[in-house]
């Protein structure tokens, strides 16, 4: 399991890579614990959870109210470093992979949350 999500968190970073996005950080800890995937695009960041199982619908629902709390959490202590600090712009994204290697990007996941 501990490496299909490793394999999944590459596939998403390449996919954001590819949409001409840049990679801040992977697996980065937190006051939370660890954020996925951290990405710069021209507009501020992005802050990815990755989640893979069997199918994207059984993927995206292993995200969890407690998760994004703690990610967000983990956020806030990434933007102490950034030079605009709390007024970054950022998103908070869901990014869910299949076994068959499908990837679905949820874009503000955690704004209806």
């Amino acid at each position: 399991a501990h490496l299909g999500g490793l394999a999944a968190e590459e596939a998403v970073a390449r996919d954001y890579v590819r949409r001409g996005l840049t990679v801040a950080a992977r697996r980065w800890r937190g006051a939370g614990g660890e954020i996925d995937l951290i990405l710069r695009d021209s507009a501020g960041l992005v802050f990815v959870e990755v989640k893979s199982a069997r199918t994207l619908a059984v993927a995206a629902s292993r995200l969890t109210r407690r998760q994004m709390d703690r990610i967000c959490l983990s956020a806030l202590d990434f933007l102490n470093g950034e030079p605009g600090g709390s007024l970054t712009a950022m998103r908070f994204d869901l990014a869910t992979v299949d076994r068959q290697g499908r990837i679905e990007i949820c874009e503000n996941a955690f704004a209806d949350a």
